[in-house]
């Protein structure tokens, strides 16, 4: 008499498994990159007394309440991640209208601190301030459109976590130019730099999903193209016009 065994069916890691801590890991790391960024120059400035890249060795009001929302951003991010980790999403759906309102508070001080740092000539060592303006000007267009389109998309989570991700990429590169060394390489370089946050988040998802999400594959798009527009955009005469007539 034979017997017949009857082989179990493999079983699969449901999707999605590891996305809490791969999420919150990525808040720590970002959180990490904007300390190591301005560290020096900011949050350590009373025991540093270093000067910004361009110069600046006192902190005006408007830089301080900039400061203060963009860490605001960079700590509600940690949060935001925490509490879907210990599934308190009811709390995190709430704490996301704030952020909404950060969001908003946040592209309005950064237009007036991108401003008024053109106004006294702050940039980069040999780019023009005004040529320079194009570089803040975009991050807050990207930052406010990534913003927007997750908060639309607030209930589409797979496209909503990677929107918001996107969005906090889009203005970390400030951060990441201002780590020692990074800033000689110019902005391709520490744009190249910022770039890789994507790639992990899309390395993630092809290993985790075995395919990229959408949300990545557009949005990293629009986010590396933009860097050759403004940066082409910058050095032409209208621009150089529209940025005069912005700084007057």
């Amino acid at each position: 008499m034979s017997t017949v065994t009857v082989a179990e069916p493999a079983k699969t890691r449901p999707l999605g498994t590891h996305d809490r801590a791969f999420y919150s890991g990525m808040a720590i790391l970002m959180a990490l990159t904007v300390v190591g960024g301005f560290g020096s120059t900011y949050y350590f400035r009373a025991f540093t007394g270093a000067a910004t890249f361009s110069g600046i060795t006192t902190l005006t009001p408007l830089l301080h309440v900039h400061g203060a929302l963009y860490t605001a951003w960079v700590v509600l991010f940690i949060v935001q991640t925490a509490l879907v980790a210990q599934h308190k999403v009811a709390l995190h759906r709430r704490l996301g209208i704030a952020g909404m309102a950060l969001a908003a508070a946040m592209i309005v001080v950064g237009y007036q601190t991108a401003i008024a740092a053109a106004q006294r000539g702050s940039a980069p060592p040999g780019i023009p301030p005004l040529a320079f303006l194009a570089v803040p000007l975009f991050d807050m267009v990207l930052f406010g459109g990534f913003v927007a389109a997750a908060y639309v998309m607030r209930k589409k989570k797979e496209a909503h976590k990677r929107l918001m991700l996107l969005a906090y990429i889009s203005i970390i590169v400030a951060a990441v130019a201002r780590i020692p060394g990074v800033l000689p390489l110019g902005p391709l370089g520490f744009f190249g730099l910022g770039f890789v946050f994507i790639a992990l988040g899309a390395t993630y998802d092809r290993w985790s999903r075995g395919r990229i999400h959408p949300a990545y594959v557009w949005g990293g798009a629009i986010f590396v193209a933009s860097v050759p527009v403004r940066l082409a955009l910058s050095g032409t005469q209208a621009w150089n016009a529209f940025a005069s007539f912005l700084t007057r």
